[in-house]
């Protein structure tokens, strides 16, 4: 099934089950009011929700109304934990180069990971304010999962089974501010802000063969300003779901509704392009001397679609964003205030 989240003035926003062609909708609100309860309550709530898209598939649901990405939150619009990997070994082998920093020990074997801003999740056409383009904006694509409870310790292989949906994602990074972060020991937190979504979240078994191995085998296609980017392909990922959710449950459980992404998808083959400005930057700084490609303008727009073959439906819909200014804090201050 594929579940998405409405706006209606609440933080958690409104459920609704989405048609496998993401043309039809059809609100959840008699089975659970959002997508974080729904987690919780997984075991009654699935059936009932499957129940309903099977129906919605069939045409059986009259009052369906259509389906529009520009009304959406994230699926998951907020959560307890959200935990980023970099499962995609090339690419964090070229930010190693990026950021000027002395290899990571392990990086082979134990996942890298850092634990992001889960409290304002972005919608797939909301403005992305940021609030100067001296802090190198840049987009990240990847996919995630979301997870029912995971006990401490679990094992990759057991850790699979606490899957319950695949996401799709846009990591936003501040270039600018990730070396002196990364510097400090620990990690990552204003060179991150929130992070986007695709409007739809998605059951395992909706993308068929495409999910196998705990990877998403989809290529994830990026256009920057309407000029094709990449499109690299999530088969390549080093570390699978499992492993990053086992890695991050290894000292704790993680509750129901956590997030794991699988960090930048990136191919060795440099032929597909990338998933963010940065890499492309390496590779130009170690193919001609010195990097080409600047970051993000305000007005700048993005596109992400993860597709199965050219010309498909994206299983997730599509991330289709612009960067704005941010409005100065005394404005901020001012809206707050009022009634």
């Amino acid at each position: 099934m594929k579940l998405a989240t409405l706006r209606n003035g609440r933080p958690d926003g409104r459920l609704v089950v989405v048609s496998r062609d993401l043309q039809q909708a059809v609100p959840a609100d008699a089975i659970t009011p959002h997508l974080l309860q729904a987690l919780a309550d997984w075991p009654d709530a699935a059936p009932r929700l499957a129940q309903l898209s099977d129906r919605l598939n069939a045409g059986q649901v009259p009052d369906a109304t259509p389906f529009v990405p520009a009304d959406c939150m994230a699926p998951l619009p907020r959560c307890f934990q959200w935990c980023d990997g970099s499962a995609f070994l090339n690419h964090g082998r070229l930010m190693e180069r990026a950021f000027g920093t002395a290899p990571i020990p392990q990086f082979d074997t134990v996942p890298v990971m850092y634990q992001g801003a889960a409290d304002d999740f972005l919608g797939p056409c909301e403005d992305v304010p940021l609030p100067d383009e001296a802090l190198g904006i840049d987009f990240e694509g990847e996919f995630g999962v979301i997870v029912g409870p995971v006990p401490m310790g679990v094992t990759p292989a057991a850790a699979l089974g606490a899957v319950r949906l695949l996401v799709q994602l846009n990591d936003w990074s501040l270039r600018a501010l990730g070396p002196r972060e990364m510097q400090s020991g620990f990690g990552f937190l204003q060179a991150k802000p929130s992070t986007s979504f695709a409007p739809v979240a998605v059951t395992p078994d909706e993308l068929g063969p495409h999910w196998q191995d705990g990877r998403v085998h989809l290529e994830l296609e990026v256009h920057w300003n309407g000029e094709a980017f990449g499109h690299p392909h999530g088969a390549e990922m080093n570390f699978h779901f499992g492993e990053l959710i086992a890695h991050a449950a290894r000292t704790r459980r993680l509750s129901a509704g956590t997030l794991i992404g699988s960090g930048t998808v990136s191919n060795a083959g440099r032929a597909v392009g990338s998933t963010c400005i940065a890499e492309r930057r390496v590779i130009e700084m170690l193919e001609q001397g010195a990097p080409r490609t600047g970051f993000m303008r305000f007005g700048d727009r993005v596109r992400m679609r993860a597709r199965m073959a050219p010309g498909d439906q994206a299983p997730f819909g599509v991330i289709d964003q612009r960067v704005v200014q941010a409005a100065p804090v005394a404005e901020v201050a001012d809206r707050t205030a009022r009634p």
